[in-house]
């Protein structure tokens, strides 16, 4: 159990005890060091239901806490402040003896929960034959720090990208390529995504003024429907040359991903409908096929249509993300369904889970939002590229990595330059990932380079730097650590050693809320207790070298975890 779950359990077996009565009680970390390690902060709650002073309660409640013998090895101090505060102080013995187990375990202290989930996880989700651009940087790097956490934590995790890959662009593009670029569809590798997209531009330019190109993009659109050998050829080049494309970056990024697009849920689409008419949900409104829903209203308050088939009998995105809910749901097995993509789709998605939900399709399955802000320039305006073009997501990769040689290079190293460009690469996309995860995801943030960089600060630089010093003092006493009882004694590794015990603690709080700065918060905080440890405790040659080095391994440990849940890499030099 985490820290916090102990005391609780410990303060409501006193609680029953002296007032012979059950209540819920709320105990968290203090909020400054000086006042203990925890507080319980009830007794103000309790005065109504109790009909007593606070600190009278309190009283009661810490001399029935003593008077277990339990508490007797866990609890050093405790004291009332104020009104009836109670500041709790943990026994170091009872810190050490946590921290040496916590260490011998593989998950390091994180009770895995014994019911294991399949969640589904899409996330990047990008248009094929257009580059991924700076937009997609956040739905990719969030989508796969979650994916990564319930990964650790045991659950079957499905990672789907959810490619817009059907419909009407691909009719204009196909018939273009016909037109203009016969060759690329003979031989794909004449083309490349840069290409595609460039066509996709002419090709609507077509499309708006000629007839002749709109009745043919008609016919191709009708042939790809129909999944016609030429039109499916055509179309699987162009899928072909994204998906390399994109391969690229996930694979610089460090993410896996089942790709499963709109053309996948196609098919199911018919039957959906069907299903959503049989249950009488449907209403026809001007010609097309809604949804209206309890809650949903416009801005003059009229009801709110969920258009899941056009007055043409064409499907849209409602169609294909009702269809992708029902299959993840009663295909999949899914017991968690978690969609990552910008604030902007929330009304949207909102819409869909709750029709999903009316229709019967979820059932148990609990569905998430996961919704964050925009990336800004530092002028504060959605970052773009001086021609107002979206920047591309390579070349916001390639720039932090040339970036991050840049400053390493200004730093004193004794690097080789097979190691100044490994620790570059690292460092670089390490960095682009943490500025974003290190924020409330459900805030704009401003893109900066030379902020996310620096050595100092809550950056990806500080917590690497952190954790190569951790190696560094391991690899200078340069002997192997004896896994024995750790005594904690100095107030900076106690400090330490509590922090690491309640790794558990953020862990299954992202995992409610599904806010990775949290876990970013925390490793932070891990960095700068390791400083202060490192600062105040001599671990080569003291009498305390064996424990010490294994807070020392203790501390790198929840580092490395903390930072592969987040989807950074390591080094072992900076």
């Amino acid at each position: 159990m985490s820290l916090s779950q102990i005391l609780l359990d410990l303060f409501e077996k006193a609680l029953t005890k002296a007032f012979d009565q059950s209540h819920p009680l709320e105990i968290t970390p203090s909020t400054q060091e000086r006042f203990g390690h925890y507080q319980c902060n009830s007794a103000m709650k309790l005065t109504k239901i109790l009909q007593q002073n606070p600190r009278e309660i309190a009283t009661k409640l810490i001399d029935s806490v003593s008077s277990l013998p339990e508490a007797a090895s866990i609890i050093e101090s405790l004291e009332i402040a104020g009104p009836g505060f109670i500041n709790i102080t943990l026994k170091s013995s009872f810190l050490s003896e946590k921290l040496g187990k916590a260490l011998k375990d593989k998950h390091l202290g994180v009770e895995l929960p014994k019911k294991k989930q399949t969640i589904c996880i899409d996330f990047s989700s990008p248009n094929v034959a257009k580059q991924l651009h700076v937009a997609h940087l956040r739905s990719t790097i969030i989508g796969d720090s979650l994916s990564r956490l319930f990964e650790f934590l045991g659950h079957k995790v499905i990672r789907l990208n959810h490619i817009g890959d059907w419909g009407t662009p691909f009719g204009m593009l196909i018939a273009y390529l016909k037109k203009e670029h016969p060759e690329v569809l003979e031989d794909p590798s004449k083309a490349t995504l840069d290409d595609l997209q460039s066509w996709y531009k002419a090709a609507r330019t077509c499309f708006e003024n000629e007839e002749a190109f709109k009745k043919k993009t008609h016919k191709e659109l009708v042939a790809l429907q129909a999944k016609e050998p030429s039109a499916m050829h055509a179309w699987n080049v162009v899928c072909s040359i994204s998906r390399s494309a994109f391969q690229e970056i996930y694979r610089l990024l460090d993410v896996t991903i089942i790709e499963r697009g709109e053309s996948f849920y196609d098919p199911m689409l018919p039957g959906t409908i069907k299903e959503l008419e049989n249950q009488g949900l449907v209403k026809i409104s001007d010609g097309a096929k809604c949804i209206f829903l309890e809650g949903f209203e416009g801005r003059e308050g009229e009801p709110l249509p969920l258009i899941i088939q056009k007055s043409d009998g064409g499907y849209n995105y409602a169609s294909t993300d009702l269809a992708a809910m029902r299959h993840r749901a009663q295909e999949e097995k899914a017991d968690r369904i978690i969609v990552v993509v910008d604030n902007g789709q929330a009304l949207h998605l909102n819409m869909v889970a709750k029709a999903s939900e009316k229709a019967g399709f979820l059932g148990n399955t609990q569905f998430d939002h996961v919704g964050f802000g925009l990336v800004l320039g530092e002028d504060g305006k959605k970052i773009k590229t001086r021609s107002g073009e979206p920047i591309k997501l390579i070349d916001l990769i390639h720039t932090a990595v040339e970036r991050a040689e840049v400053a390493i290079r200004k730093r004193e190293n004794d690097l080789s330059e097979k190691e100044i460009e490994d620790l570059s690469c690292v460092l670089g996309i390490d960095a682009i990932k943490y500025a974003d995860l290190s924020g409330h995801r459900q805030r704009d943030y401003t893109f900066s380079f030379d902020r996310m960089l620096q050595f100092e600060g809550n950056t990806a630089a500080f917590l690497l730097y952190s954790y190569v010093r951790t190696l560094s003092i391991q690899r200078k006493v340069n002997k192997e650590i004896t896994l024995t009882e750790i005594d904690l004694e100095h107030p900076s590794e106690i400090a330490l050693a509590l922090h690491l015990l309640r790794f558990d603690t953020v862990i299954y709080e992202m995992a409610g809320d599904l806010l990775p700065h949290r876990l970013a918060d925390y490793l932070f905080e891990t960095a700068e207790k390791f400083n202060a440890f490192f600062r105040d405790c001599r671990v080569q040659g003291a009498a305390e070298e064996n424990s010490r080095l294994m807070v020392c391994k203790m501390c790198e440990r929840t580092l490395e975890t903390g930072l592969n849940i987040l989807g950074l890499h390591t080094v072992e030099k900076m």
